[in-house]
């Protein structure tokens, strides 16, 4: 009888004591929710600064965060396939909004969300990415950084802040239709390494004419001005003066626009 009534008491305590973690658990997760979301349900702020003279985002490289660009990830059932760049990316479609409830919480690349910023969130550009978001019932245009991730509804293409929704005037219908064009930014070290590698050759077209004596003259000029080779190329009875080889684009360039300021607006650059 002892013994069956201390099988009996322990087995009684194990039940009150597993009882007593499913109820702490069920706390937590209650509490964790409460502490995340204030709020139930969004809503714009009650008081609010005045967004029109908020600047749009101003695009500049920036290289992909850490957070928010997995491969693919999955929301209610639904797996969304991260794009690997954002370059070329424009497509038409509903935008909405997000407010009050969101402000002040992380993002989904791990920065914090500003209602008041030209910020937006979508599902697939890679985290941050620049993009123009044109109204196209009233031709309003904004300019955000796209840093998290929604709206998750399928007739939905972007969550805009609260700013950029003000400024796109469509508070009001809490949607609107929207053209959303990416600004890629190249990244300048890759842009240099390329052409660092480049085998072209860049000339800077000057003038053309049939006086073939006024060609050597005003190619003997700009050399020794410019310190750089010329060629005389002949077309039939044309004579064509360009400035050249030069290993560089960028340093063609600046060249070009220099000739173009000092008198030969019609010069133009040629690539082999």
């Amino acid at each position: 009888m002892l013994n069956s009534y201390r099988f009996n008491h322990k087995k009684h305590c194990l039940y009150h004591a597993s009882l007593m973690v499913c109820i702490l658990l069920l706390g937590a997760c209650s509490s964790n929710s409460d502490r995340r979301y204030k709020m139930s349900d969004d809503t714009a702020p009650t008081h609010t600064p005045d967004v029109t003279k908020v600047e749009d985002a101003h695009p500049r490289f920036e290289p992909y965060s850490r957070g928010g660009n997995s491969k693919s990830y999955t929301v209610r059932g639904k797996t969304y396939s991260v794009l690997d760049t954002g370059k070329g990316y424009q497509k038409t479609g509903v935008a909405s909004w997000y407010g009050a409830k969101f402000h002040g919480h992380l993002t989904s690349n791990g920065e914090t969300y500003d209602m008041y910023s030209m910020s937006a969130a979508h599902k697939t550009l890679p985290l941050p990415s620049y993009a123009r978001i044109t109204n196209l019932t009233n031709n309003k245009s904004v300019i955000v950084r796209v840093n998290d991730r929604g709206p998750f509804h399928d007739e939905r293409l972007i969550d805009l802040s609260y700013a950029a929704a003000h400024r796109l005037d469509m508070l009001k219908t809490g949607t609107a239709k929207v053209k959303v064009e990416v600004i890629y930014i190249e990244n300048p070290e890759s842009a240099a390494l390329a052409e660092l590698k480049s085998t072209d050759l860049h000339y800077v077209q000057v003038v053309a004419s049939s006086d073939k004596r006024r060609i050597d003259k005003l190619s003997g000029q700009l050399a020794s001005q410019y310190q750089v080779k010329t060629r005389i190329q002949q077309t039939g009875d044309l004579y064509k003066l360009q400035l050249g080889p030069i290993g560089r684009q960028q340093i063609a360039a600046e060249l070009h626009q220099t000739l173009r300021q000092n008198g030969f607006p019609q010069s133009y650059l040629v690539v082999e």
